[in-house]
């Protein structure tokens, strides 16, 4: 490969829930662009993530956590979702967290196999080890599991071992000219990106099951003079639902709110005007119509 060789190639990013797939994308591109909490199955939807350097763009594709049971239509579509990166990308990465391989990791490497690419094996959350001497034989067992093209300890939360990655991948890219532009990040729009700033905030204030139970609608996105106006749904299953999302005088809807206004805001750069509205839509989540109108939309090849 010479200098001058241009370079462009989508990567999955793969992994069972929490182990960091999120966190190590909006590393990767500099932009926090997927929502990350500590709490499992956080993200739902493929969202891409576009880095541009020099000669060579890398479009990684970030996927809902692969897990075992589908107990619901969400469930499902998570998984097809996960799944269906693997069509037409050019490299997987499969993240594991350091010191757990569980019978989740185990099935989704079992699907990666069938499809002859290239796979990179990423150790995360090696930071907080207390014996880095554990890990060895941990990244030896892995290595037993699949011919992987290479295999990385890396944490993404503090950014270590991200740059030899982004090495690591280079020579799996096909050469072809850029995809996307060389500032775009994503291929989401604003509106998305807001109905996801929000649901964040109701995994992180929200205790138990209700924030799998919530989902995000935008009913409203208009930019006024200097601002944006933004109205949006809070979608719940059951009533009794919707007073723990309001909270005891409105106080806990005010301070998921506040804290997603702020985070719009620091997105898009300006002021942001945020209303809104908590709403029963019963059994919405293992319903496939009420997904699709929800926005959970079939997303096999949504990029090519």
């Amino acid at each position: 490969m010479t200098a001058s060789t241009t370079r462009c190639g989508y990567i999955a990013v793969v992994g069972r829930p929490n182990v960091g797939k999120s966190t190590l994308m909006n590393r990767l591109i500099g932009v926090r662009l997927s929502i990350a909490t500590h709490k499992p199955q956080t993200t739902r939807h493929q969202v891409l993530g576009v880095v541009t350097r020099d000669h060579t763009q890398m479009v990684f594709v970030d996927t809902p956590g692969y897990h075992l049971g589908e107990k619901r239509a969400i469930n499902r579509y998570m998984n097809r979702a996960a799944l269906g990166s693997l069509n037409d990308v050019d490299v997987v990465v499969f993240v594991v967290q350091a010191m757990r391989f569980s019978d989740e990791d185990k099935a989704l490497l079992n699907r990666i196999k069938k499809t002859d690419l290239p796979v990179i094996a990423v150790v995360n959350k090696v930071d907080v080890l207390d014996d880095k001497n554990e890990l060895l034989p941990f990244m030896q067992m892995l290595n037993e599991q699949h011919d992987f093209v290479s295999m990385l300890p890396i944490s993404a939360r503090k950014g270590q071992g991200v740059d030899a990655l982004e090495g690591e991948l280079t020579p799996h890219l096909p050469e072809q000219p850029h995809i996307f532009e060389e500032d775009d990040f994503t291929d989401r729009n604003m509106r998305f990106l807001a109905a996801e700033r929000i649901r964040e905030q109701l995994f992180l204030n929200m205790q138990q099951e209700i924030p799998y139970a919530t989902t995000v609608e935008i009913e409203q996105f208009k930019e006024e003079a200097e601002r944006f106006v933004i109205h949006a749904v809070i979608w719940v299953e059951r009533a009794s639902q919707k007073g723990m999302v309001i909270g005891k005088g409105g106080q806990r809807l005010k301070e998921v709110g506040t804290r997603a206004r702020q985070s719009i805001a620091r997105l898009l750069d300006t002021r942001v005007h945020l209303e809104l509205w908590v709403r029963v839509k019963e059994g919405w989540s293992d319903d496939e119509r009420s997904l699709t109108k929800l926005g959970y939309s079939e997303q096999g090849e949504p990029w090519k």
